[in-house]
C-alpha cells in the first residue's frame, strides 16, 4: 500500500493511493497515518479495504509528511562510502547517530527555507524507515519486524552550522525549520521487500547532483533498526533517514549550495519523488 497525507499544514488528513494514482480518503477508517495505526494488525486491516470504495480526493491537493505526529527522527550519518570519502571523513565502524527536529518535517513538495543567515544549506536523498511497532532492545533477526514501511527523505543540511559552528554535534545544521520533507507516500515493507536494492537519485535545477542506490549502504536498514533500539526506545510512527549517497553540495570542487529559486528534485525507485523550490528566510515561514 501507498498511504498519504493530504491537505494545509497541520489539518491534513489520512488517504491511500489506488490503482490509478489518485487519492483516496481513509479518515472514515483511521485518524491519521500515525502511531498505533502503523502497527502490523492496523496495516493488515487497512490492506483488506478496497481503496475504490472510498470517497475519491478531487482536485490538487498538498501532501503534507507521510507520516503524522513523528515522535524520534532519528538520522544515520555517512552511511555510504563513497559519500563519506567525499566528505573527507572515515568510514565509520559503528552507524553514526545524530536526532533531526520534530519541527523541521514537512510536506515533500513544501518549500525549503533557507535559515537566516546560511551561506551553506545542502542537499540529501535518503532512505527513511518508519517504525510500526515498539522497538526496545532488539535482536537482530527481529529487527525488520518492527518496521512498517518506507518512504523518501531530504535532510537538508546547513554544513556552516553543522560543522564550523562550536559545539561539536550536528543538531544545529539539520533540524532547522523545513530541513526534514517526507513523502510523498509511505510504502509498506511488503511493497519493498528488497531496501538494499533501490536506485536514488536528486536533481537541483534539472541538474542530476546524486545518484546512487541502498545496495552501498555501510549498514543496511536491520541493522541500523537493531542498533537503534540499543541505545533508545522507539515508538509507532518513528523515522530513521539512513544515509545519503555521493553528491551533495559540499564535497563538490568548488563546493555549490543552494540559494534562492532553486528547485530540487529527488526520489528513490518505488518510493516515488519529491519537488522543493528554495526560498530566503522569512519571519512569517516558508510559504
Amino acid at each position: 500500500m501507498k498511504l498519504v497525507r493530504f491537505g494545509a499544514p497541520g489539518r491534513e488528513k489520512p488517504g491511500i493511493i489506488d490503482a490509478q494514482g489518485r487519492i483516496r480518503d481513509l479518515s472514515g477508517v483511521v485518524p491519521d497515518i500515525a502511531g498505533d495505526a502503523l502497527g502490523s494488525k492496523s496495516v493488515a486491516k487497512l490492506r483488506k479495504i478496497k481503496p475504490d470504495k472510498l470517497p475519491l480526493v478531487r482536485g490538487s491537493v498538498r501532501l503534507g509528511p507521510c507520516v503524522g505526529d513523528v515522535g524520534n527522527y532519528i538520522a544515520i550519518g555517512l552511511n555510504y562510502s563513497d559519500h563519506a570519502k567525499e566528505a573527507g571523513m572515515p568510514i565509520p565502524s559503528e552507524p553514526i547517530v545524530f536526532l533531526k527536529t520534530h519541527s523541521c518535517i514537512c510536506g515533500p513538495n513544501d518549500n525549503i527555507m533557507l535559515p537566516k543567515g546560511s551561506q551553506k544549506t545542502d542537499w540529501e536523498v535518503e532512505l527513511a524507515i518508519v517504525i510500526g511497532e515498539r522497538a526496545r532492545n532488539l535482536a537482530k533477526k527481529d529487527a525488520l519486524e518492527v518496521v512498517a514501511g518506507y518512504c523518501v527523505a531530504n535532510d537538508v543540511s546547513e554544513r556552516e552550522f553543522q560543522l564550523e559552528r562550536p559545539g561539536g554535534q550536528w543538531a544545529k545544521g539539520k533540524g532547522c525549520e523545513t530541513f526534514g520533507p517526507l513523502g510523498p507516500w509511505l510504502v509498506t515493507k511488503d511493497e519493498i521487500p528488497e531496501p538494499q536494492k533501490l536506485d536514488m537519485w536528486l536533481d537541483v535545477n534539472d541538474e542530476r547532483m546524486q545518484q546512487g542506490s541502498t545496495k552501498t549502504m555501510i549498514f543496511g536498514v536491520a541493522h541500523i533498526v537493531w542498533y537503534c533500539s540499543q541505545y533508545m526506545v522507539m515508538e509507532p510512527g518513528d523515522v530513521i533517514a539512513t544515509g545519503t549517497p555521493p553528491g551533495v553540495g559540499s564535497g563538490m570542487k568548488p563546493q555549490r549550495f543552494l540559494k534562492p529559486g532553486d528547485v530540487v528534485r529527488l526520489g528513490i525507485a518505488g518510493l516515488g519523488e519529491q519537488t522543493q523550490k528554495v526560498v530566503k528566510f522569512s519571519m512569517s515561514g516558508p510559504n
